[in-house]
């Protein structure tokens, strides 16, 4: 069973074969990350780990056994107690279920490892993989956006039931 784990220097490798493997595969949905994202990726990771480390974002590779990376979940922009929550499935690794159980476990380390209250997110309208995800985990829509000029829509989640929850059980 894949294991989500929090990001790490060593991660570099594999998460950039992550990247490369599924570009096309990810700007048929969202905005593509540009060639300066590949070109200066070990910049980019080094910036992401030293961001992580002041509790600015908090960021997460999803792990294969054999290391492989098959996601990414992200909690970005960190302030206030909530954080815009971005995720991203291998193309080898969609349709199995593996997206939704990963929110899922962002979300409770969300409101309970990083004392989160709120979180926010974003998908183009056309990504109904990403809508379905963000129903099926507790995220509410609300206004719509442009995103990359594509029409899109905000989603929220009120972390704190589920924070409650969480404690209540563990004790």
């Amino acid at each position: 069973m894949p294991e989500l784990q929090r990001l790490r220097p060593d991660h570099a490798p594999a998460l950039l074969a992550f990247e490369r493997e599924n570009r096309a595969y990810f700007a048929a949905t969202i905005p593509d990350r540009g060639d300066d994202y590949f070109a200066h990726f070990d910049a980019r990771h080094a910036a992401l780990l030293a961001a992580q480390e002041a509790g600015l974002d908090h960021f997460h590779v999803l792990v294969d056994g054999e290391g492989a990376v098959l996601g990414r979940v992200n909690l970005v922009d960190v302030a206030d107690g909530s954080a815009e929550l971005g995720y991203r499935i291998a193309e080898k690794a969609s349709g199995r279920g593996l997206a939704t159980a990963a929110v899922l476990q962002a979300c409770a380390l969300a409101a309970t490892t990083y004392g989160l209250t709120a979180l926010r997110a974003v998908t183009t309208l056309d990504n109904a993989g990403s809508r379905a995800v963000l129903g099926r985990t507790g995220f509410v829509p609300g206004d719509g956006i442009l995103l990359g000029g594509r029409p899109g829509m905000r989603y929220a989640r009120d972390l704190t039931e589920l924070r409650d929850a969480l404690r209540s059980s563990a004790a």
